[in-house]
């Protein structure tokens, strides 16, 4: 039996006359379609020689069973592996999903540049050389008040480059309990050792006091440092230096503060219902030095690592050649001017930039999508194939922000009754576009707080495809 199916392969030349193969080769390219049709062949060769007899007593080779595997491996090919990808998780600023959405101005602004050249590092008055930092520099004194700014890849990089410029050989002071791990195994002590600084930990993972900051200063202090526990908090019998008193020391001493506030906020969120979290602008008032940032996280803009503070050091970290490997290119400072842009009138920033449109909705809304959805499937006919059920439930902010912070939402749990929720799942993630989705109590879970009207009918078409 193996034998014979073995046999009935056809070549590679037989399956190249295969009119259909002709029209794959006029779209695709020769080299793509023989490519495709070595790697099916190898397949359909693999699953002979490792079935039984029995599993292919119903086996058959043909034209039509080549063909629809080859345009399969076609269609895979074509789609790119960076996919645009449906949110049904929940988690707003999902670092795997890539964090914040850009708003149209900034995604109008990405693709004016994208398509032309652009005026990254000219001065148009002069017709001479420019810095890109120009760019966004004069937004980024506005909202916050700083005396000057500049940008870098990710917030990562603007601790190091900033530590590096500022403290490289020499002590940086950080309470214990501010020794956060940011993400992917990464610790803000990595960071400091990569820099050249050497860290200098003080008080108790709970409490930290002033006087701790005073006994740790040497004549080798160069900087005192505060990172911002963004993606966690201690809650219960803690204490901490108040920024104020800490710049108002350090100043007597002629020692500069840096602030590290990791996802960092222009807008005080407070009055839509969720807890304090220090501002941007907060922090630069308190008279820091200097102030590191995400730019795609609560900022809602594209990844990146904004500084601002005080020229004497900013200046100095434009002259070290760090900043030539960390800096950003015309796509990251394009979408990130438009999005600055949007924080003039704060009102329609938290309309027209997705994160926090997402995070500050009404949940009528998010619950008329969800009705939306239920009723497109129910009129499908998909409530025999699927039990839905529309519920309250919990959404998170995600990427590092707000950890305390429980959203309302509405979810739609899905059931099937030949699919287990992870096999249901798989199915949606291999979608194209992929739907990304949760599990709990072995159902499936959309949370449409982050599922975009747009999103509908593609789960609508997914869902009905799935067998």
């Amino acid at each position: 039996m193996k034998e014979k199916l073995l046999r009935q392969i056809p070549s590679v030349n037989d399956i190249l006359d295969f009119p259909k193969t002709k029209k794959l080769i006029n779209k695709f390219s020769r080299p793509i379609v023989v490519e495709g049709i070595r790697s099916i062949t190898d397949e359909i060769r693999s699953e002979i020689l490792k079935s039984d007899e029995k599993e292919l007593k119903d086996y058959k080779i043909n034209k039509k069973f080549i063909i629809k595997k080859l345009e399969k491996y076609i269609k895979d090919w074509s789609e790119p592996n960076l996919a645009p990808a449906i949110n049904g998780t929940g988690v707003v600023v999902h670092t795997n999903l890539g964090r914040s959405l850009l708003s149209e101005s900034a995604i109008k602004s990405l693709n004016s540049v994208a398509r032309n050249y652009s005026t990254l590092e000219i001065n148009r008055k002069s017709g001479e050389r420019g810095s890109r930092y120009d760019n966004v520099t004069d937004l980024l004194q506005e909202l916050t008040g700083a005396e000057t700014a500049m940008v870098v890849n990710n917030n990562a990089a603007a601790v190091m480059l900033a530590l590096n410029t500022i403290a490289d050989g020499k002590e940086v002071i950080i309470p214990r309990g501010e020794l956060v791990e940011i993400g992917g195994s990464f610790r803000i002590p990595d960071v400091m050792e990569r820099s050249g600084a050497e860290l200098v930990g003080i008080g108790a993972t709970n409490k930290v006091h002033l006087e701790d900051y005073k006994n740790a200063v040497t004549e080798n202090t160069g900087l005192l440092l505060k990172v911002h526990t963004s993606n966690y908090k201690i809650v219960g019998f803690t204490k901490e230096v108040k920024l104020k008193n800490l710049v108002n020391y350090a100043h007597t001493h002629d020692l500069p503060v840096m602030d590290d506030l990791g996802s960092g906020i222009l807008l005080d969120l407070r009055e839509e219902g969720f807890n304090y979290e220090p501002t941007v602008q907060e922090r630069v008032e308190a008279g820091t030095d200097i102030v590191t940032f995400s730019g795609d996280k609560l900022l809602g803009g594209p990844q990146a690592g904004i500084i601002v503070g005080k020229k004497k050091y900013i200046n100095k970290m434009k002259k070290n050649p760090l900043t030539r490997a960390l800096r950003v290119d015309k796509f990251t400072l394009a979408s990130l001017e438009a999005t600055l842009k949007e924080y003039k009138d704060q009102k329609s920033a938290k309309q027209n930039i997705p994160t926090l449109r997402m995070l500050t909705e009404n949940l009528n809304n998010i619950k008329n999508r969800a009705q939306k959805l239920t009723n497109m499937l129910a009129n499908k006919n998909l409530n025999k194939k699927y039990k839905f059920n529309i519920k309250k439930d919990i959404s998170k902010v995600g990427g590092g922000a707000f950890p305390l912070e429980e959203l309302e939402t509405y979810v739609l749990e899905i059931k099937n009754e030949k699919l287990s929720a992870s096999e249901l799942s798989y199915k949606l993630r291999m979608n194209y576009p992929p739907i990304f989705s949760r599990i709990q109590d072995e159902k499936l879970i959309l949370d449409f707080r982050t599922i975009k009207n747009e999103d509908l009918d593609i789960i609508l078409k997914a869902l009905k495809e799935i067998e």
